[in-house]
Order: structure tokens, then sequence, then C-alpha cells
């Protein structure tokens, strides 16, 4: 799929034993697209790094962390434990997150039915349902469709700006995505490089603060 898609793809290289742990908790195939990503890969950096798809974390220096890590597995295998909200697996560098819907969406207060893909949006700072699963998901990444999907969150030059990151970065708009300002004129707004976390947890906590609601758990970034 990523060789036949159009878009540009890099293939991080996997950490093989963070890789089976993250399939062994979450209990799924090496066949499906979920558990390949997790055992294969070290996960995927979709259209120039612009979205980072987790997989076994990268083996490399500075590389994506692992689907284990990010959605704080037990160090051990447990087998009654379970991600209660959702399994986080993805984000972008404006601060989205997708996730993989939970049993009960509804209680975690997320839209869409379970296994489907949800995603936080960081200029509406809510939740969105993606309709899709996972394997749709991300057969839709590679489908050169982002660019409708990110139509108002794009600036020029954003593909330098994002191949130009470190894995740990995201990029800090402002004034923020989810301001009229932004809204207006997002190539008026000032742009810098800064921790990922410093990106989704601003976001996180407008949510909590001004926003709809509590995002609830966005990943361990």
């Amino acid at each position: 799929m990523v060789a036949a898609s159009s878009v540009h793809v890099q293939v991080l290289p996997a950490d093989v034993g963070e890789g089976r742990r993250s399939l062994l908790q979450m209990q799924v195939g090496a066949r499906s697209m979920l558990g390949a990503l997790a055992l294969n890969t070290g996960g995927l950096l979709v259209d120039h790094g612009w979205v980072r798809v987790f997989g076994g974390g990268s083996a490399a220096q500075r590389g994506l962390p692992s689907l284990a890590r990010v959605n704080r597995f037990p160090t051990v295998f447990d087998p009654v434990w379970h991600p209660a909200a959702g399994l986080v697996v993805g984000l972008d560098v404006v601060g989205g997150v997708f996730a993989l819907n939970a049993g009960d969406p509804a209680a975690a207060g997320r839209p869409g039915a379970p296994g489907q893909m949800t995603y936080f949006a960081p200029d509406t700072l809510a939740w969105e349902a993606m309709e899709m699963g996972h394997s749709g998901w991300v057969s839709w990444l590679l489908s050169g469709r982002l660019e409708t999907f990110y139509d108002g969150l794009r600036w020029p030059g954003w593909r330098e700006d994002a191949a130009g990151l470190d894995l740990s970065q995201g990029v800090s708009v402002y004034p923020f995505l989810w301001s009229e300002e932004a809204h207006a004129d997002l190539a008026a707004t000032s742009r810098q490089p800064v921790p990922m976390r410093e990106v989704i947890g601003v976001a996180a906590d407008f949510a909590r603060q001004a926003g709809p609601s509590d995002p609830g758990f966005l990943g361990e970034v």
C-alpha cells in the first residue's frame, strides 16, 4: 500500500521488542493493519511528516514512540487491561489526534461507533467521527485526500516546516488555530517548532476551560 501510494510516506525502522509488546497487549493478529504496523514498523510519517502513525516504536534515535508508550500499556501483559477511552493511533503536527474508539464511545465523550476512528480537531477543540475503522483510515491517509481534510489548517510552506521537525516536535500556531484570527487568515499567523506534548497540552487545556468539553486522554507524547 505504501509503495503504491502517491503520497510521500516514510516507514520508520521498528523496535522489535517494543512492537511485540504492543501486539501482545492489544491482542490483535499480525495480519491486521494495526498488528502489522506494530510488529513491522516503527511508525509511518505521512505527507512529508504532517501525519504520524504510531507503530511498534522506532529504534532510531529520536524516533516515534510506540503504541504501547503512547497509550500507557502495562509494562507486563495484563489480560484485563484495555484503553478505556480508546487507542491513540496517530497525530498531526498541529495537535490533531487520531484515536480508535473503545467499546463505549459515548461514555468517553466521543462520537461514532465502537471500533471506529475519531479525530480531535485542533481548530474546533472537539472530537469528530470519521466513520471508518483503523485499516480504512490507513488506506485513506495513503489515498491523497489529506489536502481536502486539512483545508484551512495548512499554510504556504507547510511541507518544509513539517519535514524539518524533530519527531518530538510539533508546530505551535499563534493566534491559536481555534481563534477567529486564525480562521480568518492562517497565513498571517506566526508558527514555530515546540515539543509535541506542548502543542497537544495547550489545545487540551483550552478545550477543558473554554471549549466544548474535556477531550480526555490524548496520548503520552
